[in-house]
């Protein structure tokens, strides 16, 4: 039978000593360092910078071993170069070395297509104009069928089309229907006016109206209007009532003779 010797027998604990020795060794070591890897203890709580300037945020926030990375957006409310939001949030607690996200406001508005905002309700323009991050401006009101509806959208006292390019942060003004005036009038008489004098009186006294060209125009500005509806005088000869904001359509032709003219002036007027 085969025996071991006493001095391999030796030799065998000794190195088994040595493994064992060996390896508490590393145990321990793991874990000691452990908490240096994970840097255990050194968390810190993340200040508040939004609200200041980028520089002054990122010589904070690097003063206390975070590293940082800038995004950018636009708030037209905001100065310029402000940090906006931060992530992480603040007094979050993170570890040193931890990267903290900031969104700084842009110098310059970036552009944005203008919404047609005609015939919405007040409400949903406005909505609509803060999710484009637009203004809203002035608000007037003018008499109209529509009441509550938009009936004009103006940029800097123009008209503005849906679709063009404005500034986010831009004021838009609103002209909204006010439904039909209190006042009541006789219905303006502009029968045999030329187009551009009838429009004029038209508008003028708050009322809208629509045009109707009929037969061959040659040159609008001598075109006559030769009847409209309402009337100026009811079939009982009395004189028609309109209120503000109500509609008048307008018929115009390039000539009309004096019969035509009286007679849709005054249907109950005697015509030789």
């Amino acid at each position: 039978m085969f025996k071991i010797s006493e001095e391999r027998r030796r030799s065998f604990r000794f190195n088994l000593l040595i493994v064992v020795l060996l390896c508490i060794v590393c145990y321990v070591l793991f874990f000691a360092s452990l908490g240096f890897i994970t840097r255990h203890g050194q968390e810190i709580k993340v200040p508040d910078v939004t609200s200041r300037d980028v520089k002054s945020a990122k010589i904070m926030l690097e003063k206390m071993d975070f590293d940082v990375d800038v995004d950018s957006a636009y708030d037209p409310k905001a100065k310029p170069f402000v940090v906006l939001s931060q992530m992480p949030e603040v007094n979050a607690v993170v570890k040193k070395g931890r990267t903290v996200f900031l969104t700084i406001n842009k110098a310059e508005p970036p552009l944005t297509p203008m919404p047609n905002l005609m015939n919405l309700s007040f409400r949903s323009a406005s909505m609509i104009l803060k999710s484009q991050k637009l203004m809203l401006g002035d608000t007037s009101y003018k008499p109209d069928i529509a009441k509550g509806a938009v009936l004009e959208q103006l940029y800097k006292g123009q008209p503005i089309r849906p679709g063009q390019m404005v500034p986010q942060g831009s004021r838009i003004d609103l002209v909204i229907g006010d439904g039909l005036g209190n006042t009541e009038f006789n219905v303006p008489d502009v029968i045999g006016m030329p187009y551009q004098e009838a429009a004029t009186i038209l508008g003028g006294t708050g009322l809208h109206f629509t045009t109707i060209w009929e037969g061959e125009i040659t040159d609008s500005a001598a075109a006559t209007v030769y009847n409209q509806s309402p009337k100026p005088m009811s079939e009982l000869g009395a004189p028609n009532r309109i209120k503000e904001g109500d509609i008048i359509d307008i018929f115009i032709k390039q000539e009309a003779t004096v019969e035509e003219l009286e007679y849709n002036r005054n249907p109950t007027a005697v015509v030789e």
